[in-house]
């Protein structure tokens, strides 16, 4: 009971890194009908600003919340400079785009940081190896509890944003129909712009939170942690923030069983598979996910 206790518990944790990531999927897609195939590299990328920041000497929480600023400022400069210019040409030029955005995010860091060895990265919260409690026999690291409280009230921020506000109403407005939304005066542009800034800005705290776990930086990352985010925007739905977020825990507890209760032979490789099968049987048997809502189009 104590072991499965702990998959359960770690798996919450992972998974709510997942759900942070699969939300900016969701905000990009809800806000401008895209889906951002660069959110993992552009978290990348804002982590070691936030590792540069505070290498400069400032403290990790500042560093961490310069790094989302600067993420914000990354997304919405991207959109404007090069995603909308595109879309107005080509839908099918923003996908080019995006993964054109993957490879020079990926090789720009490897540039900038590549010749340094890997990097101690600090976490937010305390990760001592004295610092946990035990619940019901498990270990509750307070590194994991943090995470999970953090990612949760970012999440609960996001629902009010989309269901309390009028912008987040507008987000819908513009995914929906971007002429009809100007014509009644909706600020599409500044729409479109906030909605890559705000899915890069979260990108950028699940960045230094993933970080904080491994202890290390590299160019590699989010690569693994995006493959599960996407898995989870897929299978909930990439216009449902509620099925991203479902979605995302679940599959970071199923991750923690399958590594827990699976056969020694099965390695990382394939339980990374199994995110990747997640997400070509739900394309094929439900397109819109198990929470998302079907499009529906007049023939």
């Amino acid at each position: 009971m104590e072991r499965l206790l702990q998959y359960i518990f770690d798996g919450l944790s992972l998974g709510s890194i997942y759900a942070l990531l699969a939300l900016g999927l969701v905000v990009v897609f809800r806000g401008t009908g895209h889906l951002n195939f660069a959110q993992g590299e552009m978290a990348m990328i804002c982590t070691f600003f936030t590792w540069q920041f505070h290498a400069w000497g400032l403290p990790l929480v500042v560093s961490v919340l310069l790094g989302m600023v600067a993420g914000f400022a990354l997304g919405a400069g991207v959109e404007v400079s090069l995603i909308r210019r595109v879309a107005k040409k080509s839908e099918a030029g923003v996908f080019v785009v995006s993964i054109a955005m993957f490879l020079g995010f990926n090789s720009l860091a490897g540039m900038i940081w590549g010749n340094l060895p890997p990097e101690e990265m600090p976490s937010l919260f305390p990760d001592e190896p004295d610092d946990f409690v035990k619940i019901f026999g498990a270990v509750w690291r307070y590194e994991y509890i943090g995470i999970m409280v953090v990612a949760l009230l970012l999440m609960g921020l996001l629902f009010l944003l989309f269901a309390r506000t009028k912008f987040g109403l507008a987000m819908r407005a513009v995914a929906s129909n971007p002429e009809s939304a100007r014509l009644v005066g909706i600020p599409t542009g500044l729409v479109l712009a906030s909605s890559w800034g705000i899915a890069a800005a979260m990108g950028a705290l699940s960045g230094a939170m993933v970080g904080g776990l491994a202890g290390e930086l590299t160019s590699l990352l989010m690569f693994t942690p995006f493959i599960y985010a996407s898995a989870s925007a897929t299978l909930g739905g990439f216009d449902s923030p509620g099925g991203a977020v479902i979605a995302g825990l679940a599959i970071g507890v199923g991750e923690q069983l399958a590594a827990g209760y699976a056969p020694g032979w099965i390695g990382q490789e394939l339980r990374l598979g199994v995110a990747l099968v997640t997400i070509f049987v739900v394309l094929l048997f439900k397109p819109s996910g198990l929470f998302g809502s079907a499009k529906v189009e007049r023939v």
